[in-house]
């Protein structure tokens, strides 16, 4: 496969932090893969809109406040088994959010445990490494900076 066979997918997604405890949300998917939830960018939508949404059907948290917007990064999707699938190119957009909602609970089945990870753990999660590098010189200076 060439790149001019790569699709490329628009995807937002959200960090959430816990008001109270200081943890993050982390999402399963498809029974094998770990991540921050996200998803793809549906038509009429924003990138916060879109990163609201799928932290709703991910992780079941419906209250967010956006902090602010962490920025984005590329990837290529997660390929069944590992490694990556190049018939999908990622421009992800990522956002800090704030909760107190204690409660995970999936509403999408392909998403089927989220939890509440401390914030220097969650990088040993991430399955895919861009994701761990994303996070770990990104996001968690950020949390160590404004939140701990």
């Amino acid at each position: 496969m060439n790149e001019s066979e790569t699709k490329i997918a628009h995807v937002a997604g959200g960090l959430i932090l816990h008001s109270k405890t200081g943890k993050v949300a982390i999402v399963n998917q498809n029974g094998d893969s770990w991540s921050l939830p996200k998803g793809h960018i549906d038509a009429g939508e924003t990138a916060e809109q879109a990163a609201r949404r799928e932290i709703k059907e991910e992780t079941g948290i419906q209250k967010v406040q956006l902090i602010q917007p962490l920025g984005e990064y590329e990837r290529y999707r997660i390929a069944l088994g590992g490694g990556d699938d190049k018939s999908e190119l990622k421009k992800i957009q990522f956002f800090l959010f704030e909760t107190d909602q204690d409660k995970l609970q999936p509403e999408d089945p392909h998403n089927p445990e989220a939890r509440w990870v401390d914030p220097e753990e969650v990088a040993s999660y991430l399955t895919h490494p861009k994701d761990a590098e994303f996070y770990t010189k990104v996001a968690l200076p950020v949390i160590k900076r404004d939140y701990h």
